[in-house]
């Protein structure tokens, strides 16, 4: 059976999140703010509509949609605020959506914890965020969840994976010291296996249920960067003092695993980062 999937956000993740639908069969359509993006989606297989989640007057009917994911990262070159693209911008969306999506799946961030003691949070863990990043996540889940009680959210951990960490091969190539503290904890997930969650949620996730979308094996600053400079090539990386002594927290991943039965392709960096070295695309 053909369903019907829409995607609001359809960047790094979105993207081959639509090109898995497409391959089973879906018919996957996608809202992008651009005209040339709207061809390049629509080259690729993708429905393109045009829009801007944060003029809502831009924003036309929404196809009915089996699945609806809301994807959307910060756009510096937007001219928004993080809060306006992600809180006022899910806001709108809904408000044309309403209640015809048949599941909702938002995408956050790990950063709604906010501990600093190097303790294991899971979707239970109490959610404290540090940062404006986490505290823009967690209204974003708040409004969703005051809509659509029974919609999907993923909080995914630091997302990696082909073209995302150029800069900072160029940083120890360079010799540039470790900024912050080289001991605390990295929880990452590799861009495959965020698709492969977001799936898997698609079809398996339980009304209403929250899923912490990480590899489970989080590593210290010091050994993600010092293996990668191993990777590349590059000098093993200078350790400035910590300006802060946060360690962070560090998230495991039992229900993706057991609940959405996801078997991870990247379960560490000593796999994921050759991998993302590559050049692939998708």
């Amino acid at each position: 059976m053909t369903l019907r999937r829409l995607i609001i956000g359809c960047g790094y993740l979105g993207r081959r999140v639509a090109q898995r639908w497409l391959a089973q069969g879906d018919t996957v359509s996608a809202l992008t703010r651009s005209i040339e993006r709207a061809e390049e989606l629509r080259k690729l297989g993708i429905e393109p509509i045009v829009g801007d989640v944060t003029e809502p007057a831009s924003l036309p009917a929404f196809p009915d949609a089996d699945t609806l994911l809301f994807a959307v990262g910060l756009d510096r070159s937007s001219g928004k605020t993080q809060r306006e693209i992600q809180v006022d911008g899910l806001g709108s969306v809904l408000e044309r959506v309403g209640k015809s999506a048949g599941r909702v799946i938002l995408i956050s961030s790990t950063s709604v914890y906010g501990q600093t003691g190097g303790e294991w949070v899971d979707e239970s863990s109490e959610c404290r965020p540090q940062s404006p990043n986490g505290q823009v996540c967690l209204d974003a889940e708040k409004l969703l969840q005051e809509r659509l009680p029974r919609a999907n959210i993923l909080r995914l951990a630091g997302i990696y994976g082909p073209g995302r960490i150029i800069a900072r091969v160029a940083e120890l190539r360079a010799g540039l010291p470790l900024e912050g503290n080289p001991d605390a904890w990295l929880n990452l997930i590799h861009v495959d296996d965020a698709a492969r969650a977001v799936l898997a949620c698609s079809r398996l996730g339980e009304p209403g249920a929250i899923y912490v979308v990480a590899d489970g094996n989080p590593v210290r600053r010091r050994e993600y960067y010092s293996f990668l400079a191993a990777l590349v090539g590059a000098p093993r990386p200078a350790v400035r003092e910590a300006a802060t002594e946060s360690l962070g927290k560090r998230s495991t991943n039992r229900l993706l695993r057991e609940e959405l039965q996801v078997t991870l392709r990247y379960p560490t960096i000593r796999v994921g980062l050759p991998d993302a070295l590559s050049m692939r695309d998708a």
